[in-house]
Formats: structure tokens, sequence, C-alpha cells
């Protein structure tokens, strides 16, 4: 079964569960995690998907978890428990703009934002027992196909990455999408797959199909001067990329070509690459997350 996108919710208190979305039936998996690894499957919810999904995310207060992908409605998204899914929410009255790529709810768990390969390639609901209404889209558009979203911690900022140049936009978010930050002045090189801010705020990142398949600034009020590329580029594009919980390292993971997996400290900028591990994973790799 082929699987396109892997989330795993990390508390101090348990339980703590881990959830696939993939692209076969039923589509979404679910499972309880512990320091012994995958407990029991959940049961499915009583609604599939009907199509391939790429993308899961829990909601940071772990009561929903939302699922995208192909084929309308393009998103899927459940109240959660920890007896697993509940019935599944009514969809957005204002669907998706088409297969989904991404979904991440704000930390404060109140909007839930989505990617999509069709204008207007980023979306977002209030969120409260399900999907409000939509929010206007942002009034600078993307450029194209939105692949990666996520939240500043603060949820004050909205970061995208997508498939045109500039590859990376930025917007205030209040109570929507406000006003667009100034690109950064070097863009990242190509396609970017994913996005993520440093625990901190204090720093973004990008993980690209184009050398150095990776691209990392200061965050302040906007992007910074782009930090030096790291000493020991991915082997091949970069499929994410996530910065540590605590903040103090970064890692990235590639396709098609070993180690498939890089990661570096992380002070003010990349340090020095890490030995890869003993073994490798064990081909081209689409996901990265640090707990």
């Amino acid at each position: 079964m082929p699987i396109l996108g892997v989330i795993a919710s990390s508390f101090a208190q348990a339980p703590q569960y881990i959830a696939v979305a993939s692209a076969s039936s039923p589509y979404v998996n679910a499972y309880p995690w512990s320091a012994l690894g995958f407990g029991t499957k959940y049961s499915d919810p009583a609604t599939i998907p009907t199509n391939n999904l790429t993308d899961v995310a829990f909601k940071p207060q772990r009561d929903a978890i939302a699922f995208v992908g192909d084929g309308t409605p393009y998103t899927y998204a459940y109240p959660w428990s920890a007896t697993g899914f509940g019935t599944k929410y009514a969809d957005p009255a204002t669907l998706p703009g088409g297969n989904a790529t991404g979904v991440t709810f704000r930390p404060q768990g109140d909007v839930i934002a989505i990617t999509t390969s069709s204008s207007p390639y980023i979306q977002a609901y209030p969120w409260s027992s399900g999907f409000g209404t939509k929010y206007s889209n942002p009034g600078t558009a993307l450029p194209n196909r939105g692949i990666g979203v996520t939240f500043r911690v603060t949820g004050n900022v909205i970061g995208i990455a997508h498939a045109t140049t500039p590859y990376i936009s930025a917007y205030d978010w209040s109570s929507g999408f406000g006003s667009k930050y100034a690109d950064p002045a070097t863009t990242p090189t190509g396609t970017a797959n994913n996005i993520s801010f440093r625990p901190q705020g204090d720093a973004v990142a990008v993980s690209t199909e184009s050398k150095p398949q990776q691209a990392a600034y200061p965050w302040s009020s906007g992007f910074g001067t782009k930090y030096a590329d790291p000493v020991g580029l991915p082997a091949a594009r970069s499929n994410n990329i996530s910065f540590s919980s605590t903040g103090d390292a970064i890692a990235t993971v590639n396709f098609s070509l070993t180690p498939y997996v890089n990661a570096y400290p992380w002070s003010s900028g990349y340090g020095t690459k890490y030995a890869d591990p003993a073994t490798l994973p064990g081909g081209s790799s689409n996901g990265v997350a640090f707990v």
C-alpha cells in the first residue's frame, strides 16, 4: 500500500497517536503510539474516503483529524478521541479548488488551511465543530500549485510552499489572509515541496526539487537574508523538511538517491551535517518529523 502522508501526535501525556494518508482503500489509517511503537489499528471510520490521499494533520488539541487528497470533496475531517474516529464532519460549503496536496491546523486550533493543485491554490476555513465559511482568498494570489502549508507557532503568519517562482510565500494572518510579505531577496531555486517554521518562530525553511534542495531564512517581520547552504547537500530533490521540536536541528528527506535523509545541527544557520544513520531508509522518502 503506497503511503503518501504520515503524522504523529507528540504530547508528554498518554495516549499518543499516529495517522497515515494512503493511496489505497481505506485510505485513512490510525494507530495508538507508544515507546513500543504501533498499537492495534483503530477501526476505519464509518465514512471512508474514495480517492488517493496525500496529507494528514491532527488538530493540535487532538480532538479532530483531517485528511486531503484527490477527487471531490478533496478533504475528509473527523472528530478524534482515544477511541478513534467519530462521525465524519460535513464537507465545507465551498470545497477546495481541486486536488488537495497539503493540510494544516493553526496552532490555536481555530483555522484549517489546505493547499491545492488548482486556483486559488490555498484555501482556509474557520474551525470550531467543523468547517466554517471559507475565508476570502488572499489579495495577492499564489502563482501556481500550492504544495505545503504551515502556520508560524504564534499563528500570525501562514507560509506556503508552491510550484513556481518565488516558490515560497507568506501572509499575515489575523481573521483571514492579510498582506503578503515581500518575497525573499534570494528565492529558492525550484519547486518547493514543504515548509517548516522553527518552533521559536525565528526561521523558516523549505525543501525543494533543485539544488541546493533546500532554502532557509531568518524570520522576524518577514524574510531575512537567506542562510548559507549547508555542506553536505541532499543527493536528490527534497520532498520534506522539518525543524526539531527543540529547534536545534533540521532534517530533509529526498527522492531516489541514498542516503535519503540528511540532518544538521541548527543554531544561527546550518551546522556540520550529522553522520548518516547506520541503517538507512529503504528508498525514496517523503516525510520527516521530530518528536
